[in-house]
């Protein structure tokens, strides 16, 4: 295979944008990744120079190609790769997203009450009743 070209879902993967590669693919399937403006299939060559505008969860991204890779290297491997051009529009739209980004963890003192707190329940309940009577 040439060393120039390689599927975008692959190269998507290989620089560390997407955690795996079928999420790679099917960003693609679901259009939200374009190749100068156009939705492109995952099995599209990647060529230097393309210009990618990628959707994930949370986040928007505008590289340019700078190096095809074929395999999932280390993170500072995989920058050299490409150049991000993201504009400062959508970086704020990422600081946002990422400061109220839901982790599953719940907050501290909400949710559930203590067994404390479940005590002082029981007893006001029990008091409700007693005086209906």
């Amino acid at each position: 295979m040439d060393s120039s070209k390689t599927r975008l879902d692959k190269y998507l993967w290989a620089i560390r944008i997407f955690k795996t590669r079928s999420m790679a693919t099917r960003a693609c399937d679901d259009g939200k990744v374009k190749v100068g403006g156009m939705t492109v299939k995952p099995s599209k060559p990647v060529t230097i120079g393309d210009v990618l505008d990628i959707r994930a969860e949370g986040r928007k991204w505008t590289i340019e190609v700078t190096g095809v890779i074929q395999n999932r290297v280390k993170y500072e491997e995989a920058i050299k790769n490409y150049t991000d051009m993201t504009s400062e529009e959508d970086k704020q739209y990422n600081q946002r997203l990422s400061n109220t980004f839901y982790t599953g963890k719940r907050l501290s003192k909400t949710g559930r009450p203590t067994k404390k707190q479940r005590r002082g329940l029981d007893n006001m309940l029990n008091e409700n009743v007693e005086t209906d009577d």
